[in-house]
């Protein structure tokens, strides 16, 4: 699938929707709002965010050859399992993975905060299933993995059947896991009651019932989770504020219904870490989560992603924009030894990656861009290598997708991972002056006052859906002598307490 066309067509079918229902009768009108829905007023320029490479980790089996893993998990542990091919291949991590491993057999608190596509759910789920097969299955929930939304709880539903329900005979079946997020059936709600999983996924709020309803379920769950081992908050992030405050009393509240003296809290995140230096950001995410946890987090065991380049690097010289230049008009390469070495790969991966920390000369990611557009890539490569910017995009395109279809043999992964990331607007509508047709100022904008003139108000149209008439919506006020006047007034505003005008300017 070709992700950009598929961008296409989006935009096509909702310009195509948004112009089926708005009529406009003033021609002045019309131009101007076509105009902006060229120019992308409701569907802006999408970005790229490409996903970066990781330090190696080593292999799942180098953790089992160093005693960090059970021996179970050589064969539970592997990607690419299906029923018809159960053994899979080797499973490979990532450094800060490892590192998280290696936190949780020390017994300590621990947040691993990294970005998109970093697999930040092996980092609970290893140390997890390892401490299930050391103590043996059946010894009630020893796990509980907190959610902020189902759909997070459902696709870890699906990862957690891949690795522990297939597998070579005498792998499978070792450590049980059920979902209670509220979408269950009375079956598999029973199934709960009468043989409680070792790891339950659920969300925070269904936490929140289990600790206080007294159904059967929900007794039973907690009568199960006596001694509890690991609290896992995925995308703790979203925490904040009066939720995060009930959050953390939810945490508090399990501690001492489930007589946890030996709770392990782990947490996810991707964006708690703010501004300063690295160890500055370390120190206030640990702040953070000891907050919300009720129990210290260490600055060190707040783990980051280590990042490395998926390219050769190139350097800046007259000779790369010759090298650019060429790529431009030739083809991506074919395959992944001379794709990493390409010089627009290269450079792709430095604009939409990479960047370097100016401090510490770290590798972190960059902020995603757009590719099209006066400040996107493509504008950035024709002024390196006097190429159109048509011919640019197209090239940057082309070679993205490239990367993505090339497999980096000893991961698996892309070599180029990327997301497009395209934003659609429902709009609101257009807004007017109070004055004659040919006269009047209008914008798209919310605004209160015309531009450089707060004598002139602006008003917002409403338009018949049959003749395209266009109106103002108003409400009616008292003012300040006690007049009547009229204010700006939303079509769907529908307080019952002021008056409601629609009228049309003649």
């Amino acid at each position: 699938m070709n992700v950009f066309e598929l961008r296409e067509r989006l935009v096509n079918d909702y310009a195509d929707y948004t112009r089926s229902f708005v009529v406009i009768r003033d021609e002045r009108i019309r131009e101007r709002v076509d105009r902006e829905l060229e120019q992308g007023l409701l569907w802006p320029e999408p970005i790229v965010q490409l996903n970066p490479a990781f330090e190696s980790g080593g292999t799942i089996d180098d953790l089992v050859d160093e005693g960090l893993l059970h021996e179970r998990c050589r064969q539970i542990f592997r990607r690419n399992k299906s029923p018809e091919h159960p053994e899979g291949e080797p499973l490979r991590l990532h450094r800060h993975q490892r590192e998280a491993i290696e936190a949780a057999r020390s017994g300590g608190n621990y947040v691993l905060t990294t970005g998109t596509g970093s697999g930040k759910s092996l980092a609970y789920i290893v140390p997890i299933v390892d401490h299930v097969l050391r103590n043996g299955t059946g010894r009630g929930i020893r796990a509980l993995v907190v959610y902020p939304m189902n759909a997070l709880a459902n696709s870890q539903l699906g990862e957690l059947e891949k690795f522990l329900a297939i597998g070579p005979p005498g792998s499978t079946d070792l450590v049980s896991f059920r979902r209670f997020t509220g979408q269950e059936t009375q079956e598999e709600r029973d199934e709960i009651r009468h043989s409680p999983p070792d790891i339950l996924l659920t969300n925070y709020v269904m936490l929140e019932y289990i600790l206080t309803r007294s159904m059967d379920v929900d007794t039973a769950v907690v009568a199960a989770a006596q001694g509890l081992r690991y609290l896992v908050l995925d995308e703790l992030h979203t925490y904040r504020g009066r939720q995060g405050a009930d959050v953390a009393l939810l945490a508090r509240r399990v501690r001492e219904a489930c007589n946890a003296s030996e709770l392990q809290c782990v947490a996810t995140s991707a964006t708690l870490a703010g501004a300063g230096t690295q160890e500055e950001q370390r120190r206030e995410v640990a702040r953070i989560a000891s907050l919300i946890f009720g129990d210290p987090v260490e600055p060190e065991n707040v783990i980051g992603e280590t990042l490395r380049r998926a390219t050769t690097p190139t350097s800046d010289t007259a000779d790369l924009a010759d090298a650019l230049r060429a790529r431009i008009e030739a083809e991506p390469p074919a395959n992944v030894e001379r794709f990493v070495r390409d010089p627009l790969a290269s450079w792709i991966e430095t604009t939409f990656g990479l960047t370097t920390e100016p401090d510490t000369g770290r590798l972190v990611r960059a902020e995603p861009r757009s590719i099209h557009g006066d400040d996107g890539a493509a504008a950035l490569l024709a002024d390196l290598t006097d190429r159109s910017r048509e011919d640019c995009a197209r090239a940057i395109e082309r070679t993205l997708l490239q990367g993505y279809r090339l497999r980096h043999p000893d991961t698996g992964f892309p070599v180029f991972a990327f997301r497009l990331h395209q934003f659609f607007s429902r709009g609101e509508t257009v807004y007017a002056s109070l004055e004659r047709e040919h006269e009047r100022f209008t914008t798209t904008e919310e605004q209160l006052f015309v531009p450089g003139d707060r004598s002139r108000a602006l008003y917002p149209l409403a338009f018949c859906r049959e003749c395209g008439q266009e109106y103002y919506t108003v409400r009616t006020a008292a003012g300040e002598d006690g007049a009547t006047v009229v204010v700006p007034r939303h079509l769907n505003d529908r307080r019952a307490s002021v008056s409601h005008r629609l009228f049309r300017r003649r």
